[in-house]
C-alpha cells in the first residue's frame, strides 16, 4: 500500500477488556484468542484504507505484574516500578495484536506492515492525582480480599462501580505524547500502528530538561483523545462493551443516544450521566477531542463497528453546538 497523506486516519481505541473476557484468567491462549476476535472487527478499517492507529488498555496485565512483584518472597528477583510494568504491558499486548493482526491480513493477502511503539506520555508531575489515587487497576476482588491486600500490601483501594473490589493507583492527565509525530507518519505512510498501550508510559520532564518514568498509570481513553488530537486523526473511535452510549443505563429510563453534539453530551457528563469507573472517561475524551478541533467521533461495540461507520449504529458525536 503506497502513502496515505490524502486518507483519513482513524483512531481506535480498544476497551479495557479486549486481550480478557469476563470469566478469563488471562493466559495467553485467551489472549490470542480475543485478539483475533477484535482483529477481525478492524477488517473493516482496512477494507476502506483508512491510516488505522489502534490504542488499548491494559488494566488487567498490568495488575497482574503488580501482584507478581508484590506476593514474591525470593529476595533474588527486582521488583519493577510501575511504569516499566506499563512498559512490558505495552510490549506483550502490542505483540499479541500485532500478530493478530497480521495473520488477518495476510489470510485477506493484503499487504499492510504492523508495528508496535512503546510510546511515554508527558504528565504534570503537580498533578492532583498524584495525592489522590483514582485509577482501578488489577482484578475485580471481594471486599474482605481487597482490604486483607490494602492492609498488608499497602493499597488504597475502591468499589468500582458495584462490580467488585480493586486498587487504585495515581492517574494523572496526559499532556503530550511524545512519539505523536513517528505514530503519525507511520500511519500515514501505510502501517498499522499500535500505540499509547494501556494509556502509555507516563513520564515527567525534569529541571534539566530530561526525562524520568513516574509511578502511576495514564487513563488510556485521555490518552488516545490527545494522541487522535496531536496526530490530526479524522475520525476517533472507543469500541466499548455496549453498542451505543445510553442515558439512565439499566433503569427503565434507559434512553439510547444515536447523534449528539459535544457540547450535548457534556452537560449530560456534568449532570453526573455517567459513572467514572463505566463510560465517563471515554464520554470525557471525545469530548476533548472535539473541543480541541476534531470532527467526528463514534462509541460503539466490535460487531457494531462496519455499521457505525456508515452511520447506520454507535453513538456519533460532532463538533459544536
Amino acid at each position: 500500500m503506497g502513502s496515505g497523506k490524502d486518507k483519513p486516519t482513524v483512531l481506535i481505541a480498544l476497551g479495557g477488556h479486549a486481550f480478557m473476557k469476563k470469566g478469563e484468567t488471562g493466559t495467553v491462549s485467551d489472549h490470542e484468542r480475543n485478539a483475533a476476535y477484535i482483529c477481525g472487527f478492524l477488517q473493516t478499517l482496512v477494507e476502506r484504507e483508512y491510516n488505522i492507529v489502534i490504542t488499548h488498555g491494559n488494566g488487567p496485565q498490568v495488575g497482574n505484574l503488580l501482584l507478581l512483584n508484590e506476593n514474591c518472597s525470593d529476595e533474588s528477583l527486582i521488583r519493577m516500578p510501575m511504569d516499566v510494568l506499563v512498559a512490558e504491558t505495552e510490549g506483550s499486548l502490542g505483540y499479541f495484536l500485532q500478530q493478530a493482526m497480521l495473520n488477518e491480513l495476510r489470510r485477506r493477502r493484503i499487504s499492510r506492515y504492523v508495528v508496535t511503539v512503546i510510546t511515554q506520555v508527558l504528565v504534570d508531575p503537580d498533578d492532583e492525582a498524584f495525592r489522590n489515587p483514582t485509577k482501578p487497576i488489577g482484578p475485580f476482588l471481594t471486599q474482605e480480599e481487597a482490604e486483607r491486600r490494602r492492609d498488608e500490601l499497602g493499597w488504597q483501594i475502591v468499589d468500582d462501580s458495584g462490580r467488585g473490589w480493586r486498587r487504585v493507583v495515581p492517574s494523572p492527565r496526559p499532556v503530550k505524547v511524545v512519539q505523536r509525530h513517528m505514530i503519525r507518519e507511520s500511519a500515514e505512510a501505510g502501517h498499522i500502528v499500535i500505540a499509547c498501550g494501556g494509556g502509555g508510559i507516563p513520564i515527567i520532564k525534569k529541571p534539566d530538561n530530561s526525562y524520568e518514568g513516574v509511578e502511576a498509570v495514564i487513563d488510556k481513553d485521555l490518552s488516545s483523545s490527545m494522541l487522535a488530537t496531536q496526530i490530526g486523526a479524522d475520525i476517533f473511535v472507543i469500541l466499548t462493551e455496549v453498542p451505543k452510549v445510553y442515558t439512565g443505563f439499566n433503569t427503565p429510563n434507559q434512553r439510547q443516544l444515536d447523534a449528539i453534539t459535544s457540547e450535548g453530551l457534556k452537560e449530560l457528563l456534568d449532570a453526573g450521566e455517567f459513572p467514572a469507573g463505566s463510560m465517563g472517561p471515554k464520554v470525557e475524551a471525545v469530548c476533548g477531542f472535539l473541543e480541541r478541533g476534531g470532527q467526528r467521533a463514534i462509541i460503539t461495540d466490535p460487531p457494531s463497528l462496519g455499521a457505525a461507520l456508515r452511520g447506520l449504529g454507535g453513538t456519533h458525536i460532532i463538533g459544536g453546538c
